[in-house]
């Protein structure tokens, strides 16, 4: 590795006050992606005139890396906008979409002012999808030609205007008439056809691959990982080739859709910036409404245990492995969501298999209960033969009690965990709101009834009358 490609935000900050022509020289050097990870961390003031030292063309590169997502927009907020529009002029649509959407309405419209026609006008057109969709995260830089083209011509246009283009991956034929989308043919095809031969007849004949433009982004990220594209069209409802999807833009998406599913596991709202730049007040209105549904959720659990508070006052020995027994449903219930969610998003289950899940997650959670049951009876033996603990001269019922709850608990939170996130499903929610500490709520208040029936069952007319 060079030494210009070693430089670190300490450097580039001291070379940017102290030899800005060093400083150019150093960033001259280094990759596109070191220069915006090391963006990252200075203030949006000093990135700005870093930005402004860069080569043009490697200006463009780093405002197009994904890592500066979240900070070209205070980074434009600073520089001076003739200069700023530049850089958006030369940025792929995509990226040009993405970035407006984090302007404010007043940055948006003077920097749309002063934007090309073209450009403002396909800028105009990207913004109208939702992000989650197709639509929201493809580019308008793609080749297309009419059917009635050779491959030689094809092959001219190629050259005359894939420069200026993301991606020359494949090329889309389209209907001379109507525009619709007939054919797509890759460039190595096309490379060694016969030159006369019209390009809609080369390479496969089968009817193209192609997504609408407000199809989700997850479904378009099982498309090309299913059929390995490196690119997929987005089509309207005429058929008409709106733009493309590329596989970076699919592996973006992916890494964001897996961040708010993993958070909502959390048991909180998606956060929609990095954790650091999220400010103090946002952090705790994204956490506040979960915790406090939680914790009134949570009170059910107070009411169940005010139940049975005469079986506790009569049994004192029971309360000692309340704790055991919610967190081993709770556990048991947070496991099986887990699994679920993911075989969900993945497609291995679908609604359809609701008792097929149930079916295999019963016997499962029934197993599980029965081994750690055996472990809660033993362990309680142990105990008493022992000396550890003298669980009274009851011990043993005590000890099937245990057991015979722990069976019924985490049989209990396997089961309702793996349908809570189709039910979710089903009502039209994001299963990854079935989150851990929800699932282990739920399993709480169940747990209680469950462990205090079995405790009434067993130890009555012994520890309870």
């Amino acid at each position: 590795m060079t030494q210009n490609a070693q430089r670190n935000p300490p450097e580039l900050l001291y070379l940017l006050h102290s030899d800005p022509g060093e400083l150019a020289e150093a960033l001259e050097g280094m990759r596109a992606a070191d220069v915006a990870e090391a963006l990252l961390s200075l203030h949006p003031d000093a990135a700005s005139k870093v930005m402004a030292a860069l080569p043009f063309e490697m200006a463009v590169q780093v405002f197009d890396e994904p890592e500066l997502t979240h900070h070209r927009c205070d980074i434009v907020a600073r520089m001076d906008r003739r200069a700023a529009v530049a850089l958006i002029e030369a940025m792929s649509s995509d990226q040009q979409a993405d970035l407006f959407r984090e302007l404010p309405p007043a940055k948006q419209k003077s920097l749309l002012e002063l934007l090309t026609p073209d450009t403002r006008s396909g800028l105009v057109e990207l913004l109208v999808h939702a992000p989650h969709t197709a639509g929201g995260i493809m580019t308008t830089e793609l080749v297309s030609v009419p059917a009635s083209f050779t491959v030689a011509q094809t092959l001219a246009h190629i050259r005359s205007v894939g420069q200026a283009k993301e991606t020359v991956y494949a090329i889309y034929v389209t209907d001379d008439a109507s525009g619709a989308l007939v054919h797509t043919v890759s460039l190595r095809a096309l490379m060694f056809a016969d030159p006369s031969q019209l390009a809609r007849d080369v390479g496969d004949q089968r009817a193209p691959l192609r997504v609408q433009a407000r199809t989700d982004r997850e479904e378009v990220a099982r498309t090309i990982s299913k059929y390995n594209l490196l690119a997929i069209p987005v089509v309207d409802e005429a058929d008409r080739v709106l733009g493309i999807v590329t596989v970076d833009d699919v592996i973006d998406a992916i890494v964001r859709e897996q961040t708010e599913d993993v958070q909502k596991f959390g048991g909180m709202e998606a956060l929609d910036a990095p954790y650091m730049e999220i400010s103090f007040f946002d952090m705790v209105k994204k956490r506040a409404g979960w915790l406090m549904a939680l914790f009134l959720s949570e009170m059910l659990t107070a009411t169940a245990m005010q139940h049975y508070e005469h079986e506790i006052e009569k049994a004192v020995v029971l309360s000692m492995f309340i704790p055991l027994i919610m967190s081993s449903g709770g556990n048991s219930g947070s496991q099986a969501t887990s699994l679920i969610i993911r075989a969900i998003a993945l497609r291995e289950v679908k609604l359809s298999d609701f008792w097929k899940i149930a079916a295999r997650e019963l016997p499962t959670g029934l197993v599980l209960g029965v081994i750690l049951g055996i472990i809660g009876i033993i362990r309680i033996l142990i105990w008493q033969h022992v000396g550890l603990y003298d669980y009274g001269p009851h011990f043993a019922k005590i000890a099937f009690t245990i057991g015979g709850a722990l069976v019924g608990v985490v049989t209990f939170g396997s089961l309702a965990g793996s349908m809570l996130p189709f039910l979710l499903k089903r009502l039209g929610f994001d299963p990854a709101s079935a989150s851990a500490p929800f699932v282990a709520t739920l399993v709480d208040v169940t747990g209680l009834v469950i462990y205090f029936s079995v405790a009434t069952a067993i130890l009555s007319g012994t520890l309870l009358p």
